[in-house]
């Protein structure tokens, strides 16, 4: 994972819709950029949702979110219009925001190692600073971890 307190890496992807959305989108204000490993499994549909439902409650402190996964733009779409998902979510299909970020890896899956996406959360500060990187996301109470 990526250090609290270090600059957060240059990213520009895709949204659901092909809108380019990078970095210096967010000069100014705070992000939540979250990575998860796929669209409308138990787990990130958990974290989606809870995110969703505390909306209010990040945009009350000026905090914006953004997911990224290796999905299909068309399945970002799905996954939105699905769960009603106020927030984008970037395409990362070539996995370089995943890697740029140190979400994509080896992980251990019921005993078996796998490569994949990292479950992983980074609060990153209007100046581009990572301030908090959390790593054991809880996906029912993800927006309790960040608020």
């Amino acid at each position: 994972m990526l250090a609290k307190g270090t600059p957060a890496p240059w990213f520009e992807g895709l949204d659901e819709n092909g809108n380019t959305i990078k970095l210096s989108d967010f000069k100014g204000k705070t992000l939540v950029l979250y990575f998860y490993p796929k669209d409308s499994t138990p787990g990130c549909t958990a974290e989606a949702c809870d995110l969703r439902d505390n909306y209010e409650r990040f945009m009350a402190k000026g905090y914006s979110i953004v997911g990224v996964s290796r999905d299909s733009q068309a399945s970002h779409q799905r996954f939105i219009a699905k769960y009603n998902l106020p927030f984008h979510l970037i395409a990362d299909t070539d996995l370089t925001i995943l890697k740029a970020y140190e979400a994509w890896g080896e992980k251990n899956n019921y005993g078996k190692t796998t490569v994949g996406t990292l479950r992983t959360t980074y609060v990153i500060d209007g100046n581009g600073i990572i301030v908090d990187a959390i790593g054991k996301v809880d996906t029912k109470n993800a927006s309790a971890q960040i608020l």
